[in-house]
């Protein structure tokens, strides 16, 4: 078939890969977000996915948003007969979904009807899930409601920050996408309605969404910090500024603690929850680097009875 890719930042990259080396299709063209800024001199950078395309001599589309009107004459031009979807960022009004024959194929990060929205990875780990995956769906105009092509399964693991799993899901998932372009090509893969039961949202989460309450059980609070890695990055107040958690561990023989309560030895750094303990292992003060925890403790001279959260 003849494909247009959309996609915008590094975790649609594999994807694009996987569709360039199948050597059954042609990706005639990629439509991804606008340069935007970045970087302290905040100069205008292009994604991800239109650096690999540029590299690979495919014409790059950029529309500021994809009911313009030139951005819709071009795709008409290029007639492509699918256009797979991985992470592009912008949603896509009618006019542009009538136009390929088969319609705009989503690689979606999570096993639909579970976890629709932007921020799938982030939620099925802070929900404390243990199965998540990946799903191909022909896209419709409502929130990742439309029927699905095929699936891959991938288990969270304990230690997984949403960095780790979203990687992971990236390269599994590309291979999806790629068999999914195949057998919409054959005729041997049909789309299946997505069942009413087991849905469940996954809406961007935020700044504020990723402050940490400590009355919260240990498990609630790993997992938090695990889902917002790296970003928005789970976050606690130490005398009045921000503290940013990287990673920490449940420790369960910790129950001398109260919530928040900071318990520091010389290679330690304990806090209190509404269960059992966490140890601190990486953190980043407000304008610092990333740090070991003991090495923050040591910096700031933790006194006793001190509380992470106020």
């Amino acid at each position: 078939m003849k494909l247009v890719f959309a996609g915008t930042p590094e975790v649609a990259v594999p994807a694009l890969d996987a569709l360039l080396a199948s050597g059954r299709h042609e990706v005639a063209a990629v439509v991804t977000r606008p340069d935007a800024p970045a970087g302290r001199g905040r100069r205008l950078v292009a994604s991800p996915v239109a650096e690999r395309a540029e590299e690979a001599g495919i014409e790059v589309l950029k529309p500021a948003k994809p009911k313009d009107p030139e951005f819709l004459e071009r795709l008409r031009e290029i007639g492509p007969d699918c256009c797979p979807v991985v992470a592009y960022g912008a949603l896509l009004p009618r006019v542009a979904l009538d136009i390929p024959a088969h319609g705009w194929v989503n690689l979606h990060f999570s096993l639909l009807p579970a976890w629709r929205g932007a921020a799938p990875v982030q939620h099925a780990i802070m929900a404390g899930d243990e199965i998540t995956g990946a799903s191909t769906f022909l896209i419709e105009e409502g929130l990742d409601s439309g029927p699905v092509y095929g699936t891959v399964t991938e288990e969270i693991r304990a230690t997984d920050t949403s960095g780790d799993l979203l990687t992971r899901l990236a390269f599994a998932g590309s291979g999806l996408l790629a068999a999914t372009m195949d057998g919409i090509e054959d005729g041997t893969l049909k789309a299946v309605p997505q069942p009413a039961d087991g849905i469940s949202l996954a809406p961007k989460v935020n700044v504020e969404d990723a402050h940490l309450d400590w009355s919260a059980p240990a498990l609630r609070v790993d997992r938090m910090v695990r889902g917002c890695t790296p970003a928005p990055g789970a976050w606690t107040t130490f005398r009045g500024e921000r503290l940013k958690l990287i990673q920490v561990t449940p420790v369960p023989a910790r129950t001398d603690l109260a919530p928040g309560q900071i318990a520091a030895g010389k290679n330690n750094v304990y806090v209190g929850t509404g269960s059992y303990g966490v140890e601190l292992l990486w953190v980043q003060a407000q304008g610092k680097k990333p740090m070991r925890a003991a090495d923050w403790a040591r910096g700031v001279r933790i006194g006793e009875g001190e509380r992470l959260g106020g």
